[in-house]
């Protein structure tokens, strides 16, 4: 490892001293501050026969160089994909090949030549001047074993983009599966807004927040955890089909679903409810892979997008999988007993249906592979969705899961206001035992709902776990630009 340390430290140095000789003879690349490009790299291959033997300029990043006397060959990388360069001495400026020779695999070129095919018919550039504009002082790992170190990759995204096609696909997919979000919410005539990011409470979900602090205002901060609570104040106001996308913030764990900020999609619908979310999540995430996967591939091989989605309680799914029916119980102590027959650690402030939650953890999440709507959550671990008719223990709300991941949070709102805040204080109390993930009471919040919020379903989903999913992800980090990462000790 040393070797190789002073090895890329020894290059580092040769390079700076390539730039400071360019410097001094007056062509320093980095006084270039602009290069008029006509083409990229994937028009001029998809339009060969229409621009060959034309005079074409493009720029990129030396990916590869060969030197053979008096004949060179490069391969540039742009945005769209690589090409190939064919220098031949007699063909430009002598001193413009000359200091073409003295280039760097990494650095950043502007290109003018005609369109052409070499001796072995790969299509080309055949360049008649080159332009160096930024000199790239570090070596570029070597494209297919240089970078596999995946904390490298995630710490120098900059690098892994460059060398891993791969990974740049999977961002640019991210792009077009947010952009297609947008437009089918557009299409069913939602308004996307921006909410506060900064607050004086954190709300809407389970979770321990950021602490920060307003010097001119003199106040305590949080960053926000969830985007619910104000959304649902724009309801009230009147605004009956609103949703945004944004980052969200929670100070807990790290692994291969969970990073500290994430981005996080909610929208809300006036007057429908639970059943209404699931028709507009299900059509939702249909049209994405659609537009995304035109040919319908099929993702992880086995799961089936395109099928309807499966619906089952949370009850049910439990006793499917783990053979303990809720049903059947009826006391705190029966959900004990079963808890610990099963091995299912719990704790002293864990009431029946947290104790269910904790078996669907352990038992059912990791099989629910094709799509699957879970419904009807315990009362206590829902405290902003509405009770079912027909049993006030459980809510009217589904969480959708797709390859063993949840996708999709969703409720029929709670409107009332006298129930919101006994709702509240419970998890207040929760807050007294030593739970952190329980929020503040939101007076504020409780006000815009005694002036009145109608029917309303609402739907969270992680855009980053369905960006996972569609590009076959394993690891949240792998669809996150710059993960949060520990610092390295100096």
């Amino acid at each position: 490892m040393e070797d190789e340390l002073n090895k890329v430290y020894g290059e580092v140095e040769v390079r700076k001293q390539k730039l400071l000789k360019l410097q001094e003879e007056n062509k320093d690349p980095f006084a270039v501050t602009k290069f008029e490009v006509d083409y990229n790299s994937e028009y001029i291959l998809k339009n060969f026969e229409k621009l060959e033997g034309k005079n074409v300029s493009l720029a990129g990043r030396i990916m590869s160089k060969r030197v053979m006397g008096n004949i060179c060959f490069a391969h540039i990388q742009d945005f769209f994909g690589v090409l190939q360069c064919y220098i031949k001495k007699d063909s430009m400026d002598a001193e413009n090949f000359k200091q073409f020779k003295k280039f760097d695999v990494g650095d950043i070129i502007g290109v003018y030549g005609e369109v052409c095919k070499t001796q072995s018919g790969e299509k080309s550039i055949k360049t008649s001047n080159i332009v160096l504009l930024a000199k790239s002082l570090r070596p570029f790992p070597e494209k297919f074993h240089g970078l596999q170190d995946t904390d490298i990759r995630y710490r120098q995204r900059y690098i892994d983009l460059v060398v891993n096609e791969e990974v740049k696909k999977t961002f640019i997919l991210r792009s077009k599966i947010i952009n297609s979000i947008r437009l089918f919410l557009a299409d069913e005539g939602f308004l996307e807004v921006e909410t506060p990011i900064l607050s004086s409470k954190a709300s809407g979900a389970f979770a321990r927040p950021f602490h920060t602090h307003h010097n001119a205002l003199s106040m305590d901060m949080v960053l926000r955890i969830a985007l619910e609570l104000h959304l649902k104040r724009l309801i009230i106001g009147g605004f009956e089909k609103v949703y945004e996308i944004g980052r969200v913030f929670r100070n807990e764990g790290v692994d291969t679903k969970h990073n500290p900020e994430f981005t996080l999609l909610e929208l809300y619908k006036a007057y429908t409810d639970i059943e209404g979310m699931m028709d507009i999540t299900e059509r939702m995430i249909k049209t994405v892979y659609r537009s995304i996967f035109k040919n319908g591939e099929l993702i992880y091989g086995d799961i089936n997008i395109n099928a309807p989605f499966a619906k089952i309680t949370m009850v049910d799914a439990v006793n499917k999988y783990s053979g303990v029916n809720f049903n059947n119980i009826t006391s705190l102590e029966q959900a004990r007993s079963a808890a610990k027959e099963h091995d299912i650690t719990f704790e002293d402030r864990h009431k029946v249906g947290d104790i269910l939650n904790l078996f669907f953890e352990e038992y059912v999440e990791k099989n629910l592979r094709q799509p699957t709507f879970v419904m009807e959550y315990p009362i206590e671990i829902s405290p902003l969705a509405k009770k079912c008719k027909h049993n006030p223990n459980f809510t009217e709300r589904f969480e959708l899961f797709i390859a063993g991941r949840e996708l999709a949070n969703a409720f029929s709102e709670l409107n009332d206001p006298i129930d919101q805040r006994e709702r509240f204080k419970e998890q207040a109390k929760l807050k007294q035992m030593g739970q952190e993930e329980i929020c503040d009471i939101d007076e504020d919040f409780l006000t815009a709902l005694e002036y009145g919020m109608p029917p309303t379903g609402g739907m969270g989903m992680g855009i980053d776990r369905i960006v996972m999913l569609l590009t076959n992800s394993n690891s949240i980090r792998d669809v996150i630009l710059f993960p949060t990462m520990k610092n390295i000790k100096e």
